[in-house]
């Protein structure tokens, strides 16, 4: 089932120019620095933003844990720690740390004086109440629940002083911290109902959630009261800006036609033909943020067929001409991945070998496994049962180039005899689908610090469902010596054993053929020249709004 042709030949009619004008993305910063018209900030005035992500479902990023609520709450809610450009972990709520000599306890000192817009105090009762929270069965969490995994328990130590206590050691404990899915919520406000805080979750950050129009916008305004930006942040005190208007507009085209037009100020989910037209526009620039963790990939589902055969799995990777795909698609816009982990993480192993367009080999493999016969559409076939592979694909959260790339794919790998079934639909819909095991392919962003989203995807305890119903191993990778090496490399902090252990687990997953890598997660932020200090938090590349104001 091909997904839109239409979007695809609009972005295939700008390849000409796209090819001309992109090297770009490498060299584009992190933050914006705007027409830069004024040297003093202004305070005031209300910034538009455009998400072209799912709605959430709820504001509260405690409660399942998906990209789009860790877009929004960066803005209202704040972590005990965070990271900056150098991927050193830095103060935030919590002011310093450490560890016991075994690992297996961390203690953080809070910040003092610090209020959540209710009133609450921050304090180590606070801190304490949101792990509770996250690790409630009843909450649903998935990428937070996952991220504590190891947390056994906490002890409030003195009203400033919370201690974790640990299972077992975890190297990526602070890493994980940083992460919006565990960002601390008042305890007062947890307390009520789960629909009421979805509604309007209470935190520390530079906003506040002030009204909520389902379908259309989240309107947040400036907490008054905020004492507690990052190490990192540009200025202290209240945020620059009044208000901002966090509209939803699912249509790319009709997003950028926002931006171009001054309705909006800052749109995310930019397309590549939207990027390459950017650049000729004086009005617009802007702002490339990779995300950290997995890069973006195909999962294949080796729990059931017909990826339970290495030699099928092998054989689909080998007809994918991903390559291709990406250089017609993208115009420079995403370099094309080998690897598990984004580039922006250090212990990520790249194998371009394993990832040639071969389909003479795919044809081989095919042969050797069994699937000898093609029936009267040109599909191979075995025992009668024809080669189909089903392949959800989020309309959300998959940009419509990255849907043109999978239809290339479709038909590529088409060429050696695979039915590649694309079923596009919406967020709710493929998870449904997922939990349901009623994939055999797909393309599933997760997003989290550092390498340990290895142990997340891919260890075997991640096929069992989290509280939100959602498994992160899609792959179904379950392989003893990989969850052993993976365990270890979560325990150690020797850098050299660390970054081991990472590379022989990262060569088990793409020499096993569980994964084609594509590129890394991409976030493209286009914005009007007149938006000064907007910058992407290194933890997540989220933007944060705090040090932003209008030149206008």
């Amino acid at each position: 089932m091909p997904v839109r042709p239409v979007i695809r030949s609009t972005i295939i009619a700008f390849a000409t120019a796209g090819a001309l004008a992109l090297s770009l993305a490498a060299c584009t910063p992190q933050s914006s620095t705007g027409a830069g018209s004024s040297d003093s900030p202004v305070r005031g005035g209300t910034l538009t933003y455009a998400s072209g992500d799912a709605e959430p479902t709820c504001l509260d990023p405690h409660v399942g844990g998906n990209y789009p609520q860790a877009l929004v709450a960066t803005q209202y809610l704040e972590e005990l720690v965070s990271k900056n450009t150098k991927g050193q972990i830095i103060p935030w709520l919590a002011t310093k740390w450490t560890e016991s000599k075994d690992g297996l306890s961390w203690d953080f000192t809070l910040r003092d004086g610090v209020k959540f817009t209710d009133g609450t105090p921050l304090d180590a009762a606070a801190v304490k109440a949101n792990v509770a929270h996250i690790q409630d069965p009843a909450t649903g969490s998935s990428t937070g629940y996952l991220a504590l995994g190891k947390v056994a328990s906490t002890e409030i130590v003195s009203p400033r002083v919370i201690r974790f206590t640990l299972s077992q050691p975890d190297s990526a404990l602070l890493e994980s911290l940083t992460q919006p899915w565990l960002a601390i919520e008042s305890p007062a406000a947890l307390k009520r109902s789960k629909d009421v805080n979805c509604a309007h979750p209470v935190g520390t950050g530079p906003f506040i959630v002030k009204q909520w129009k389902k379908q259309d916008s989240i309107t947040l305004v400036r907490n008054a009261g905020y004492t507690s930006p990052p190490a990192d942040a540009a200025h202290h005190g209240p945020a620059y800006l009044s208000k901002i208007v966090w509209r939803f507009i699912p249509d790319s085209a009709t997003r950028y036609a926002a931006l171009k037009a001054g309705e909006v100020d800052v749109i995310d989910n930019a397309q590549p033909d939207t990027i390459v037209a950017a650049h000729k526009t004086k009005s617009l620039t802007e702002l490339n943020a990779p995300r950290p963790g997995a890069s973006n990939r195909i999962e294949l589902n080796s729990g059931k067929a017909p990826f339970n055969d290495e030699k099928v799995r092998e054989a689909f990777i080998r007809a994918a001409d991903v390559n291709d795909g990406i250089k017609t698609l993208f115009f420079g816009t995403a370099k094309r991945s080998y690897s598990a982990l984004s580039s922006v993480e250090p212990l990520g192993y790249s194998e371009p070998g394993l990832f040639g367009y071969e389909p003479k080999k795919a044809n081989e493999l095919l042969d050797a496994a069994g699937y000898t016969t093609r029936d009267a559409d040109g599909y191979r076939t075995k025992d009668g049962t024809r080669l189909t592979v089903v392949f959800p694909v989020s309309t959300n959260q998959s940009i419509p180039a990255e849907q043109s790339l999978f239809e290339q794919i479709q038909a590529t790998t088409k060429k050696v005899g695979f039915d590649v079934k694309l079923e596009p639909m919406d967020l709710s819909s493929w998870y449904a689908a997922l939990a349901k095991n009623d994939y055999d392919a797909v393309s599933a962003p997760y997003t989290k610090v550092g390498p340990d989203v290895l142990r997340i995807l891919y260890d075997s305890a991640s096929i069992t469902p989290a509280p939100s119903g959602y498994f992160a191993n899609l792959a179904q990778v379950d392989i003893p010596s990989l969850d052993a090496t993976l365990e270890k490399a979560a325990q150690v902090s020797d850098v050299a054993e660390r970054s081991a252990l990472y590379e022989t687990a990262q060569k088990t997953i793409l020499e096993g053929y569980y994964i084609l890598p594509l590129y890394d997660q991409q976030n493209h932020y286009l914005l009007r020249n007149d938006v000064v200090g907007l910058r992407a938090l290194p933890s997540v590349s989220t933007p944060l709004f705090y040090d932003t104001w209008l030149d206008r």
